[in-house]
């Protein structure tokens, strides 16, 4: 990303003012995806504030559950010191998909031929007085 492009724009990253905001604050860690987070100062409920500056797309849906947790003054400390080592059944968390080729769409949804599978003959209409 250009310099110019930084400094005005913070939908692809943060902009050239919240790096500057970020001098004196402690890097706390980075998640798979590349985000890094930040905490320094206090909020007005004395809580120090957080923050995550994203590599790619502003998106939320990107932020790990683990990292959401400490983001949102769940757990104190990074996850990596605060929580127990991943299962072996446990998924990865995945953004969302909403608006996007792998999105969800259902039988008979436009997007997959609008082609729904036949009624079945088990359904009775209701009829007033019936």
């Amino acid at each position: 990303m250009g310099i110019f492009k930084n400094a005005f724009t913070w939908w692809e990253g943060a902009t050239f003012g919240t790096w500057m905001g970020l001098r004196g604050k402690d890097r706390i860690g980075e998640d798979a995806l590349g985000n890094v987070y930040w905490q320094g100062g206090s909020d007005a409920n004395g809580l120090p504030r957080r923050w995550v500056i994203y590599s790619g797309a502003n998106d939320a849906s990107r932020v790990p559950p683990e990292w959401f947790s400490w983001l949102h003054h769940q757990i104190d400390e990074a996850p990596d010191a605060a929580l127990p080592a991943p299962r072996a059944w446990e998924k990865q968390a995945e953004a969302n998909l909403t608006g996007t080729e792998l999105a969800y769409r259902p039988p008979g949804a436009l997007e997959k031929g609008a082609r729904r599978a036949a009624a079945t003959g088990d359904y009775e209409a209701w009829t007033p007085g019936a």
